[in-house]
């Protein structure tokens, strides 16, 4: 009964959107609905989408694009895109992960080497079955592509260069047993958190870090909280994916589905390319605010963490096995 309600309240929350899909020879509008704000690489690379999807078919498939979560958070896009009142949407593997759990293995520390590693993994056989099993899932969603979700790193208040100066430190991650199992691993005290309440956790001594990329670091102020260092563990690297309503995709003839999977494809890349540009712009910020990156031996916290590989990697053995193989 909850989820029915949460799907009918889904729906009446969408009710006052009068642009609604319509999939006939003239006229298709797809809403797209992203958590991040206007201008963010993920928001950027779905708008050109469709921009593109607008000049290929003569203004036949437009796309409104709704950014900083206007349409609900992530869990809330989910169910109104399940339901086909909103037809893509751009969220993390945690939503996905219950229902397609191979998807689970992006989440893993140190799974991928370095974001090149990532990116041909997501971009090669590996990334296409697991859109595909998402697709074929009961979650009601057709896989689109991946985007980046940036390379994770520790920001704290002392300086870190091995696990052993992470003892009784203690860090904000995200609330998943696996991410508090990976900081503990580490050397850490892994205190899950949610995002919101970490600027003033940081502030009054409940927590001495936290733990995200650059852009994500500066943004949310963190770095103004008496962090003064970031440790460049590069310990979490997990792309995100942009899926679309089943609901509407069935609706679409094969040649519209093909479009949209082509340049779902262009966006993948386009984001990435605006993904660095974040990197390297708000990486130079944070250094300007006299944040010190400090490099670390990665493979210190890679030896760390196989126990953690090991408890949550099991059901993966095989995929992870293909993943390290990727060149």
């Amino acid at each position: 009964m909850t989820f029915r309600r949460s799907l009918l309240a889904a729906a009446v929350a969408v009710v006052a959107l009068s642009a609604t899909f319509t999939a006939s020879a003239q006229n298709i509008v797809l809403k797209a609905t992203d958590t991040h704000p206007a201008g963010y690489p993920t928001v950027v690379a779905v708008e050109n989408m469709g921009k593109r999807l607008e000049a290929a078919t003569n203004g036949r498939i437009k796309m409104q694009m709704f950014p900083g979560a206007v349409l609900g958070q992530e869990k809330e896009a989910v169910e109104q895109a399940q339901i086909g009142a909103i037809q893509i949407v751009r969220i993390s593997l945690g939503v996905i992960g219950p229902v397609v759990p191979d998807v689970d293995v992006f989440n893993m520390p140190f799974v991928f080497r370095d974001i090149a590693h990532m990116r041909a993994v997501i971009d090669g056989p590996i990334g296409a079955e697991l859109l595909d099993k998402v697709s074929a899932s009961p979650a009601r969603l057709i896989g689109l592509g991946w985007m980046d979700g940036g390379s994770r790193s520790l920001y704290t208040k002392k300086k870190v260069t091995s696990p052993a100066d992470l003892k009784g430190v203690k860090v904000r991650m995200m609330g998943n047993p696996l991410f508090v199992d990976t900081m503990n691993a580490m050397g850490g005290n892994g205190i899950a958190m949610a995002y919101g309440e970490v600027f003033s956790a940081l502030q009054t001594g409940v927590i001495d870090g936290a733990e995200n990329n650059p852009p994500s670091f500066f943004t949310s102020n963190h770095y103004n909280a008496g962090t003064k260092y970031y440790a460049q563990t590069n310990h979490l690297i997990i792309p995100e994916i942009l899926v679309m309503s089943k609901v509407a995709w069935d609706k679409l003839s094969d040649a519209d589905k093909a479009l949209v999977k082509k340049e779902a494809r262009a966006a993948q890349m386009e984001q990435r390319t605006l993904w660095d540009k974040s990197v390297a712009d708000y990486s130079a910020k944070l250094k300007a605010a006299g944040i010190e990156f400090v490099k670390v031996d990665q493979k210190l916290f890679y030896d760390a963490t196989a126990p953690v590989r090991a408890k949550y990697g099991a059901n993966f053995a095989d995929l992870m096995k293909r993943i390290d193989a990727t060149k």
